[in-house]
Formats: C-alpha cells, sequence, structure tokens
C-alpha cells in the first residue's frame, strides 16, 4: 500500500489516490496546465469527489489567480460539505479578492 500525505477519509481508491498525489506534484512543481487536465478529468469520472473539487480551487485561487472559478469549486465542496472548514476558510481568503 502506498503512504500517502493524508487519510482516506473518502473512501478513494488507489488509482485515484495515485493521481491526485501526481496532481498535487505537477503542482508544486509548477506543470499547472497539466495538474488541471488532471484533475478536470477525475472530476468528469467523480463529479463529487470532494479532493478533486478542494485541489481544483487550491489550483485556481493560489497558483492560477482565479478568484472566481476557486471560489466556485469550494462552493461545491461546501454543498457536499458544509462543515468543511478548511474550503470555507479558504473560500473566504478568495472572496477578499472579488467583493
Amino acid at each position: 500500500m502506498t503512504d500517502h500525505a493524508f487519510e482516506n477519509t473518502y473512501n478513494l481508491s488507489n488509482d485515484q489516490l495515485l493521481q491526485l498525489d501526481e496532481a498535487e506534484e505537477l503542482m508544486v512543481k509548477g506543470a499547472l496546465g497539466k495538474a488541471e487536465t488532471m484533475l478536470l478529468e477525475m472530476l468528469k469520472a467523480e463529479p463529487h469527489c470532494i479532493p478533486v473539487l478542494s485541489n481544483l480551487g487550491h489550483l485556481y485561487g493560489r497558483h492560477l489567480s482565479e478568484f472566481e472559478t476557486a471560489i466556485t469549486y469550494y462552493n461545491k465542496v461546501l454543498e457536499l460539505e458544509p462543515d468543511n472548514a478548511w474550503a470555507r476558510d479558504a473560500r473566504r481568503r478568495y472572496l477578499r479578492y472579488v467583493e
């Protein structure tokens, strides 16, 4: 079994975990287009995957400065998981830039 930086709270498949790890590594390396493509493909396959939605929010907010898009993804996380404090805090951070 592969060691992941987070607990598999969402019961993701090993393939999904590996893809998330790869997408996060791509972001760190600055390969933002590849990371975006990978995450969007993952989202097509599983539209309610909170880790993918969160990573897209992070990608658009932190790396691409597309704050409205980031907020949209964090809103989707919060629709699925209203108590997600991390998504709520991140959304609040980016709302400051668009209000």
